[in-house]
């Protein structure tokens, strides 16, 4: 793949645009939008504009929301209108949210009304909402007709010549709604083409159980896409009327995202929303500045735990050289208990309420773990230094892990409790907030079991 997008990128500089035709028209749809992925802004629009027509929206609607925005940006006005024009409602609600006010406006008041008024009432929910992400249900089943009387239906819609091609293509799963349009059921499409001539809808209809409102989050939605294996969810308002469908397709890209997010939070850095190629040196660092400078100025609290244990320090100097190691063992307990957390929040395992279970899993593992590592480390510290350093650092681990496991168990449940994104609690949080206390551990443990040599140095 680096190989054919060397070759495509030599090609467009070198203005060789049959050569790059060629290389172009080899790749289908999802291939051609990945390989869009590898090139600079000016270096798509030249490769889109060599796509053949039938070809260039079908691409266009495989890129990322970003990479389209990316792509229109460098795009003529005629063009971007067009294949505006060509995405389905959800599809360009999304990609509004990418663009420039300025853009977004002129491109939105380019639709024909109908589009113009699907679009801004999708717009009209939270940015995060199912109302967002659900494509506008134009064609839906009456539970009383039959089988061929809904066929008919769905090949008059797909030859409508006002429809949008994509609005056209198949449906997996179409719903069924009384006549005030409140859902009933699901039809698959599979069970339609397959049911007896004259078979009513009712009949091979599915109840709905899965359905959710405009304004739920789109994580939630799609979550439950996932859990319940479903190829469409419908969406309805406060009355059970339909709305519209979220479609797998779209519930995978929201998964995608939110684990993307999850990603940039737990390592420290805030989500780019852009590619990461087409950032500038002076975004990333903004991203990642901020976390860094909450985290420098939070190891001012280790700081200040070493200046008041400096006595001990000072009477005792080998404690110094396992202060990496016993606050490494307790930030790397700690992140991974923070992960395994986070995880279960997202895939709904647990919730806030669920705390005291937390703990007491959290501690159970933490002290399982810190009496493993314990035991390989008296051993070998009682070898190179002498017992009574080894019994301390064997001790101090125990406690550390268990305290770390509570801190990182607990800290993602109190973000999803105070409305906080529970990865901002992850793995660099967690280090910092354990690598202090763990210290505070240390050393009131040391001086418990090494009392007597603290007191004989300064004495």
């Amino acid at each position: 793949m680096a190989a054919r997008t060397a070759q495509l990128r030599d090609l467009i500089r070198d203005e060789d645009f049959e050569g790059a035709r060629a290389v172009l028209s080899d790749l289908g749809p999802v291939d051609t939008a990945e390989e869009f992925g590898w090139l600079d802004s000016e270096e798509q629009a030249i490769a889109f504009r060599l796509l053949p027509k039938d070809r260039a929206l079908g691409v266009f609607e495989y890129l990322d929301p970003p990479h389209q925005a990316e792509l229109l940006q460098a795009l003529r006005k005629d063009h971007v209108s067009e294949l505006f024009a060509g995405l389905e409602a959800d599809d360009q609600a999304r990609l509004l949210d990418e663009m420039p006010a300025k853009v977004a406006t002129r491109l939105l008041q380019g639709l024909p009304k109908s589009e113009y008024q699907e679009v801004a009432s999708l717009l009209g929910y939270p940015q995060d909402s199912a109302g967002r992400l659900m494509i506008p249900m134009a064609t839906v089943l009456d539970p009383e007709v039959t089988r061929e009387e809904a066929m008919k239906k769905l090949q008059q819609r797909r030859a409508d010549p006002n429809l949008k091609s994509l609005e056209r293509s198949p449906i997996a799963v179409l719903p069924v709604t009384d006549r005030s349009r409140r859902l009933i059921g699901m039809v698959r499409l599979a069970d339609l083409i397959e049911a007896p001539d004259g078979t009513p809808i009712k009949e091979i209809l599915e109840p709905e159980n899965h359905q959710v409102t405009a304004h739920v989050d789109q994580e939630i939605a799609a979550r439950l896409m996932q859990e319940a294996d479903l190829l469409a969810l419908p969406v309805v308002d406060d009355e059970n009327r339909l709305l519209g469908i979220i479609t797998v397709d779209d519930a995978m890209e929201v998964l995608e995202a939110e684990a993307t997010e999850d990603a940039f939070r737990s390592g420290g850095s805030e989500p780019l929303n852009e590619p990461y190629l087409s950032a500038t040196v002076l975004t990333l660092a903004k991203k990642r500045g901020v976390w860094l400078i909450v985290l420098i100025l939070a190891a001012f609290l280790t700081i200040n735990v070493m200046e008041v244990f400096e006595s001990t320090l000072e009477a005792v100097v080998v404690l110094s050289v396992f202060v990496p190691m016993v606050i490494g063992a307790g930030g790397n307990a700690g992140s991974q208990a923070a992960s395994s957390v986070v995880r279960a929040l997202a895939v709904a395992e647990v919730r806030p309420r669920d705390v005291l279970r937390v703990i007491w899993r959290e501690v159970r593992v933490g002290l399982m773990l810190g009496l493993f590592l314990g035991a390989i480390l008296f051993p070998i510290i009682t070898i190179m230094y002498d017992p009574q350093v080894a019994i301390t650092i064997s001790i101090t681990v125990v406690f550390i892990c268990g305290w770390a496991c509570v801190v990182g168990g607990v800290l993602p449940l109190a973000a999803r409790k105070l409305g906080v994104d529970p990865a901002v609690f992850s793995t660099p949080v967690v280090s910092t907030l354990v690598d202090a206390t763990g210290l505070i551990i240390y050393f009131t443990v040391a001086g418990i079991i090494m009392a007597d040599q603290i007191a004989a140095a300064t004495g």
